[in-house]
C-alpha cells in the first residue's frame, strides 16, 4: 500500500472522489493530535468508500463488526478509538449541514466520541492542566469549569457580531487565528477538544467561502495543536509571549495554498526558538550525516529482520531529529507522536538509539528523557 494512499484522491478531478478523499485524509491525519494512529483495515475501508463501493454508513457497520470480532488485547491500544473517530470525522466533513452555534460544537464532540468517552458531548465540571512538550512541560491556563458555558457562548456571540467586510486577507487570517485559538483554549471537554475544534473550524471556514480541501490538516495535525498551545501561553519572566504567528502560517497554507515550512521545533519555548534558522539547517544536515554513518551498525543490529523494516528505522530516526534537533528534550510520548509508532515499538527505537549512542539520557526533566548527541 502507498505510504500516502489519499494523495492522489485529493488531486482527483472528479469532485465526489476528491471531497471524500479530503475528508478521509483529514480525518485520519487528525488522530495524530493525540498521538493516535489508525489501522490498515480502516484505510482499506476508506478507499472502498471513496471509490463508491460502499457508503459511509456501510463503512461504519464494517468497522463496528471488525472490532466486535477483534477483542482488545492491550488496554493502552487506542487504535479502535482512532479508527472510529476518524470515520466519524470523515462522515461529518462529508455532510453539508452546519450551524454556527455552541450547541453544534458540543454536538460534534458527542458524535465523535459517543461510546468512546463517557463524557461525550458533556461540558467538563472540573479544572484541568496538561503538560505540553512545546512548553517544556508547562501547561496552558484552560477555562475555569464554573465559567465554561458562559465563556463559550460569549466567544460565539463576539464572532457572530464580527464583520469581515473590507478586511485584507492578512487581517482575515489573523482574526480567524484568534477566534479558533480562543475557542480551543476554553477546552470545554475533558478530552477530544482539538479534534472537535478542528472539525468545527473546517465546517465554519466553508461557510466563509474557503474550500480548504488540501492535505494541510492531514499532514500537520500536531503542528496545529502546538500552534494553538503557543497562541495561549505567556511566561513573561522568561520572555515568552502568546502569539498566533505559527497558527497564521498554518492557516495561510490551508487557505491560500502557501508553502510555509511548518516545523514543531520552531515553536518550542527553549533557546532553539530564538536560534538563527540557517544555523539550524547546518545542524540538521550535520546530524543527518551522523545518522547516515550509524546506519551500518543499526542495520547489522537488525539483520534478522526484513530490509524494509531497517530502512523504516533509519527514517524514524531522521524524522525524530528533524523535529527535535540537538537541544530539544524528548521522551517516549514524543517519539510516538512524531513517528506514529506504538509505545512498545517507540521504547525499542529509543533503546536502539541509546545503544548506538545516537541519543543520550538527560536528568532534571523527569524519568525517561533524552536528546540527540
Amino acid at each position: 500500500m502507498d505510504r500516502d494512499p489519499f494523495k492522489e484522491y485529493i488531486k482527483e478531478s472528479e469532485p465526489e472522489k476528491r471531497d471524500k478523499g479530503y475528508a478521509w485524509h483529514t480525518a485520519i491525519g487528525l488522530q495524530a493530535v493525540d498521538g493516535l494512529k489508525t489501522s490498515q483495515y480502516l484505510i482499506n475501508t476508506a478507499i472502498k468508500n471513496i471509490e463508491g463501493d460502499i457508503s459511509i454508513d456501510e463503512a461504519s457497520e464494517l468497522l463496528n463488526s471488525y472490532y466486535e470480532e477483534k477483542p482488545k488485547k492491550d488496554v493502552d491500544d487506542r487504535t479502535e478509538e482512532a479508527d472510529k473517530v476518524a470515520l466519524r470525522i470523515a462522515k461529518i466533513l462529508s455532510e453539508n449541514a452546519f450551524s454556527f452555534t455552541p450547541n453544534e460544537y458540543i454536538s460534534i464532540h458527542k458524535k465523535l466520541f459517543i461510546g468512546i468517552y463517557n463524557h461525550a458531548g458533556k461540558i467538563r465540571d472540573y479544572n484541568i492542566t496538561k503538560k505540553e512538550w512545546v512548553l517544556d512541560g508547562a501547561t496552558v491556563l484552560y477555562g475555569s469549569a464554573s465559567e465554561l458555558r458562559a465563556t463559550l457562548e460569549y466567544d460565539f456571540l463576539e464572532e457572530k457580531k464580527f464583520s469581515y467586510k473590507k478586511l485584507s486577507m492578512d487581517e482575515i487570517i489573523h482574526h480567524l487565528a484568534i477566534f479558533v485559538s480562543r475557542l480551543w483554549q476554553i477546552h470545554i471537554f475533558g478530552e477530544g477538544n482539538t479534534r472537535t475544534t478542528a472539525v468545527f473550524f473546517i465546517k465554519y471556514l466553508r461557510t466563509l467561502g474557503f474550500e480548504a480541501t488540501n492535505d494541510i490538516f492531514a499532514k500537520n495535525a500536531w503542528y496545529f495543536r502546538n500552534s494553538l498551545v503557543r497562541a495561549n501561553y505567556n511566561n513573561l519572566k522568561n520572555g515568552v509571549h502568546e502569539t498566533t504567528e505559527y497558527l497564521e502560517l498554518f492557516l495561510r497554507n490551508l487557505l491560500l495554498d502557501e508553502k510555509n515550512e511548518l516545523h514543531n521545533r520552531s515553536m518550542h519555548i527553549s533557546g532553539l526558538l530564538k536560534a538563527d534558522i540557517e544555523s539550524i539547517k547546518v545542524d540538521i544536515e550535520g546530524t543527518k550525516a551522523d545518522i547516515e554513518s550509524t546506519k551500518a551498525d543499526i542495520e547489522k543490529c537488525l539483520s534478522n529482520i526484513d530490509e524494509s523494516v531497517r530502512s523504516k528505522t533509519a527514517m524514524h530516526i531522521a524524522s525524530l531529529f528533524e523535529e527535535c534537533g540537538k537541544t530539544t528534550i524528548f521522551g517516549r510520548s514524543i517519539v510516538e507522536k512524531i513517528t506514529g509508532l506504538k509505545s512498545s515499538r517507540s521504547s525499542e527505537l529509543i533503546n536502539l538509539m541509546l545503544v548506538h549512542e545516537i541519543i543520550e539520557p538527560v536528568t532534571g526533566y523527569g524519568k525517561g528523557k533524552y536528546r540527540f548527541r
